[in-house]
């Protein structure tokens, strides 16, 4: 019995050992961020901020990849299919936890093939419209998609992405119909709405707050429980007439199941220290997000609760993937 147990604890030291000699070594190469998203949306600009912090401490150069496609579904099947050697990091949102039940065709699981570091940041979304359309409020945005069934149009960056939802819930809890025109990437969305093509889309506050400002855009009302320091005169959309409405947007780090613990622990220490430095913490509040650095275990939860979240909000909407 004696000996069995010093076996079973040599073995412990070891592995702990070799972890930490794993976590000292690394990384030996450029680590490279996936974004299965498109250029300038808000997965690619908080990944980036990351990324220019993160080399210094890791020592070696950290590269973001965007790519896009089916839904986001294309580079994080990449990320799943990587080796697990912390080489290959992927930048998730609530379109990842949303696909899980909008999407049963996935060629990946969000909770058995990755393993989280840690939640980067939280958002709002905002209602907005193009300039060109007569309404000014979201009471009045309502009446007219009432009085037009059918005939107005949504922007999203995509089937199953936070915009898409935050759209089907609006829509499921307004009773209106309201036709969606997805997009490969946020940006070319919100070209879209930008141009007249298309009426209107739920985006992300940082990256639409300053064509609120200078009118490119009219803002209606923000997706999150509180208004926005950024947009104070803007009310929720809960307030502007639709109770009980939230849709905010998340952005996370996770890399393939199986990479070490000993680096998984050493990528969120570097990167929550990243987001606790005053400058990036304020810049992060500037444009409208919260940081958040949130531990592996604590981010695991979050995003069983998440998928559960959303299912129940794919169910209730009739969201379906286009």
């Amino acid at each position: 019995m004696y000996t069995r147990f010093k076996v079973r604890l040599a073995a412990v030291f070891l592995a702990f050992a070799a972890g930490a000699a794993c976590a000292q070594a690394y990384p030996t190469k450029p680590v490279k961020i996936i974004v299965p998203f498109g250029a300038g949306g808000p997965a690619d600009i908080y990944a980036r901020a990351v990324a220019q912090r993160l080399s210094e401490p890791l020592g070696q150069q950290v590269i973001v990849e965007d790519r896009p496609g089916a839904g986001s579904a294309l580079g994080t099947d990449v990320a799943a299919k990587s080796a697990p050697d912390g080489y290959t990091l992927l930048m998730i949102s609530n379109t990842h936890t949303i696909n899980e039940t909008l999407n049963p065709k996935l060629p990946y699981n969000l909770l058995r093939d990755f393993a989280p570091i840690t939640q980067v940041n939280v958002m709002p979304n905002v209602l907005v419209v193009s300039p060109s359309l007569p309404v000014n409020s979201v009471k009045e945005l309502i009446a007219l998609a009432k009085s037009k069934p059918g005939k107005l149009n949504y922007a999203s960056s995509g089937p199953g992405t936070p915009y898409h939802l935050a759209a089907e819930l609006f829509k499921a809890m307004t009773d209106t119909q309201i036709v969606h025109i997805p997009h490969k990437a946020s940006g070319e969305a919100r070209a879209s709405v930008l141009g007249g093509q298309v009426e209107m889309m739920f985006d992300s506050l940082p990256t639409t707050v300053q064509q609120i400002k200078t009118g490119k855009m009219k803002g209606l009302a923000i997706t999150s429980v509180r208004r926005s320091p950024l947009l104070p005169d803007l009310p929720t959309v809960a307030e502007a007439g639709v109770p009980g409405y939230e849709a905010d947007l998340w952005l996370g780090l996770v890399a393939p199941a199986g990479t070490p613990a000993a680096i998984i622990n050493r990528l969120h220490d570097e990167t929550v220290k990243i987001l606790q430095r005053p400058d990036v913490h304020a810049s992060f509040l500037q444009q409208g997000t919260e940081p958040i650095g949130s531990t592996p275990a604590q981010f695991a939860a979050m995003l069983k609760t998440d998928v559960e979240r959303w299912g129940r909000v794919v169910k209730f909407s009739g969201a379906k993937v286009e």
